[in-house]
């Protein structure tokens, strides 16, 4: 009897505490932080359903929301996947007051980000190297990945990617996934990186290879700049960022803001920024031409219209004038952009759908520029060249989660035009006081149409990817230049471009996993390939033809990845053999005679059989104490074009860096030291006029302190042994000597920058 009476009272005591407990959590409104299992840091913009309750995390990761018994949780992200928690795992959850989440798999793919600007609030976590730069080129940030260098024209502006050897028409790349811009000047003044408005930038994403295909044909690799997420607040509040810096060498000043009012429903920034320059001295002491001027506003603008739909617009300007452009026959006089941006976002709770994101863009392109500032002996023609492009287009995909299984399927469109004319005052010979007309772009435009779809299994151990995408390239030319017509047969094309890429990773064991990914990728000829009419716009002073009757270039391309981690040290190597048919180039045309005296000669876009590329990027970080770590990186690609047995033209030589970088009074204070070893450059191109570059080393040291966890104070050496030096991708300076473009020497940089 007394047993029963035990069992009873047991019994009664654990209903008693149940209920205790029940009344206790429903009581009060308990909020949960959302952490990354493996790193322990905060998880933002993951949406939760909890009951009749939806909502995101917030920028510290957290959620809230009234207990209620029998009712499960449920968690979507895109990397950690849709997750569903027990009433009982809530519950032990809500007395540490954190939860764990666990990503559905480490190293996808071939990817490397980099953080630009941090939201406030993480100034401790801030990527060092970027947060004090206050950067005006969006190429120059880039330069911070091991595999991208970046074809230079100017000092100062317009630097355009190069990653693996591709470049130009070879590289996707994009804001959000979705939107690009092409360059109104032919010469490429200003590429599609100069256009990047990094105030509302938050990360820099490249994907590597043709394995990645929801974000349009990632022929050599797709570069995505993350625009900063909409984050609602229960209360109104307001935020923002204040930042300049001033540079001694060429006296280049940065200046940058971003004030942001947030409730509910509405989620408002405006940002702006102003940037300018002047010559600065290389390390011969030299004067270097690096005049620019360069503005950047706009606002993003999210609106939270349900728990489940938000709504955001993108609006940004960017303007540019009196840009020097030594190793060019003109200058920039002024290039004025506008960017436009709609986009939507729908969740979904229930069912196997999990998200639906559709995106509509237009970005438009005014763009000047003259050759009256060149100093020229004997000045024959005074030229300028007006030209405007255009962008339009719009990306819908939806995502799916089956148990460990994920799919993502969509369409997109893209369409660009090019239009403009080059106006030419003759000032000498029997001609003199004529002005000669000429048709750059022809009118010409681009139209692609594509279905894409990527699907995600994981196994015990493994995760497997499979990307597939078909895309239809329209292409023509409306208001064609006669005499560029009669090189051809039809001013217009209509070719069919499938994509597709497999690959997964291998889990070896705790510390060592394995990725090996197969990509096939073939891209149709750009707007420049296809029908530039007579400019000199490769890499010697020939003037080029564009071919509207080439061939589709195709990329076949293999990455093998290895990855090893522990609590102290990282390394990582990724090797990769790139295989392309057809591959787009030029050869000289003897029978073409050129627009203007200066150039020797006209090169024809034509299509090669083959050519081949092949290298590796390698890292190690390593935690040497608590307050020290180092980061060492190697990369390296050789390319060679198959059908002549040439070296490809501007391929950066291989490279080392190095980076020591300590922290120290709760992480406030940062040093860091780099240096950097660029190996000497002897594969060239001959028949391009590449001559061999040296190698060079470069030492840099930095410093930087947070005041009251807000202000950040950081002063710099770039070139601390003042060294003369340029990069094999630097153009020549187009004068008598042709003198390449050297880099800044020493320079001092003082920078200030202050969250709220």
């Amino acid at each position: 009897m007394n047993q029963l009476f035990d069992r009873f009272y047991k019994r009664i005591g654990v209903v008693l505490g149940l209920l205790i407990l029940s009344f206790t959590l429903q009581a009060q409104t308990p909020y949960l932080k959302l952490v990354d299992e493996d790193t322990r840091q905060p998880i933002e913009n993951a949406n939760y359903a909890y009951g009749s309750k939806q909502g995101i995390s917030s920028i510290d990761g957290e959620i809230s929301f009234v207990y209620q018994e029998d009712v499960p949780l449920i968690i979507s992200h895109i990397q950690y996947g849709k997750l569903s928690f027990t009433p009982k795992e809530v519950a032990e959850a809500i007395k540490r007051q954190v939860l764990e989440l666990s990503p559905k798999s480490h190293n996808l793919q071939p990817v490397t980000f980099l953080s630009i600007h941090p939201e406030a609030g993480e100034q401790e976590k801030m990527t060092f190297r970027i947060q004090d730069k206050l950067a005006h080129d969006a190429g120059q940030v880039l330069e911070q990945f091991s595999a991208i260098s970046s074809i230079r024209k100017s000092g100062a502006y317009g630097f355009d990617p190069v990653l693996r050897g591709f470049k130009y028409d070879q590289l996707n790349l994009v804001i959000d996934g979705t939107q690009s811009a092409t360059a109104g000047c032919p010469n490429r003044m200003d590429p599609a990186s100069s256009q990047i408005p990094l105030n509302m930038i938050v990360q820099a994403e490249v994907l590597k290879g043709p394995h990645s295909l929801r974000y349009g044909s990632a022929f050599g690799g797709t570069i995505n700049f993350k625009s900063a997420p909409s984050h609602f607040s229960e209360q109104a509040k307001l935020g923002g960022r204040l930042g300049s810096s001033f540079e001694t060498n060429g006296s280049i000043s940065r200046s940058e803001a971003l004030v942001g009012l947030s409730n509910k429903a509405v989620d408002l920034r405006l940002f702006g920024a102003l940037s300018t320059g002047d010559d600065y001295t290389d390390g011969d002491g030299l004067s270097v031409p690096a005049r620019f001027y360069r503005t950047n506003f706009g606002g993003k603008f999210g609106f939270k219209l349900s728990q489940t739909q938000q709504l955001h617009l993108l609006v940004s300007n960017n303007y540019a004038k009196d840009v020097d452009f030594p190793a060019l026959p003109m200058d920039l006089r002024k290039d004025d952009t506008w960017l436009l941006n709609l986009g939507h976002e729908a969740l979904f709770y229930k069912g196997k759908l999990s998200s639906w994101n559709t995106t509509l863009y237009a970005t438009w392109v005014d763009h000047l520029m003259d050759n009256f500032d060149k100093e020229i002996t004997p000045r024959m023609v005074d030229a300028s060249t007006a030209a405007k492009t255009n962008n339009a287009g719009g990306r819908t995909e939806l995502r799916f989660d089956l148990n460990n299984d994920w799919f993502f399927i969509g369409t997109d469109m893209r369409y660009e035009k090019a239009e403009g004319t080059r106006e030419r005052n003759l000032l000498m010979g029997p001609m003199k006081g004529q002005t000669m007309l000429d048709n750059v772009w022809q009118d010409a435009s681009i139209r692609k149409n594509g279905l894409f779809a990527e699907y995600h299994h994981q196994g015990q151990g493994y995760h497997l990817v499979f990307s597939g995408r078909l895309e239809l390239n329209h292409a023509e030319a409306s208001n064609p230049d006669e005499k560029f017509a009669e090189n051809y047969s039809d001013m217009s094309s209509d070719l069919l471009n499938p994509s597709f890429s497999l690959g997964g990773t291998k889990t070896i064991s705790e510390h060592f996993s394995m990725g090996l990914w197969l990509g096939s990728a073939q891209r149709s000829g750009g707007l420049a390939e296809r029908y530039i009419n007579f400019l000199p716009i490769g890499v010697d002073p020939y003037e080029m033809l564009g071919n509207p009757e080439l061939k589709a270039e195709t990329n076949n391309q293999a990455d093998l990845v290895f990855n090893y981690k522990t609590d102290q040290t990282a390394i990582d190597l990724n090797l990769f053999a790139s295989f392309v048919n057809n591959y787009i180039s030029s050869e000289i045309r003897e029978d073409l005679q050129p627009r203007m005296s200066s150039s020797p000669g006209v090169r024809q876009f034509v299509n090669r059989d083959k050519a081949r590329l092949t290298g590796f990027e390698f890292s190690w970080r390593q935690l040497l104490t608590r307050h020290w770590q180092q980061v060492a990186t190697l990369a390296y690609t050789h390319g060679e074009n198959t059908t002549t047995d040439e070296a490809l033209p501007e391929i950066p030589p291989m490279e080392f860096r190095y980076r020591l970088v300590g922290k120290f009074a709760d992480e406030k204070l940062r040093t860091e030291l780099s240096y950097r070893h660029a190996f000497e450059q002897n594969r060239i191109a001959t028949t391009y006029g590449e001559t061999k570059t040296p190698a060079f080393d470069l030492v840099d040291l930095k410093v930087s302190y947070l005041l009251f966890n807000r202000l950040q104070a950081t002063a710099a050496v770039q070139n601390l042994f003042d060294k003369a030096y340029y990069e094999h991708l630097a153009r020549s300076v187009r004068n008598a000597e042709s003198r390449p473009i050297y880099s800044p020497g020493r320079s001092f940089n003082f920078s200030l920058s202050y969250q709220f």
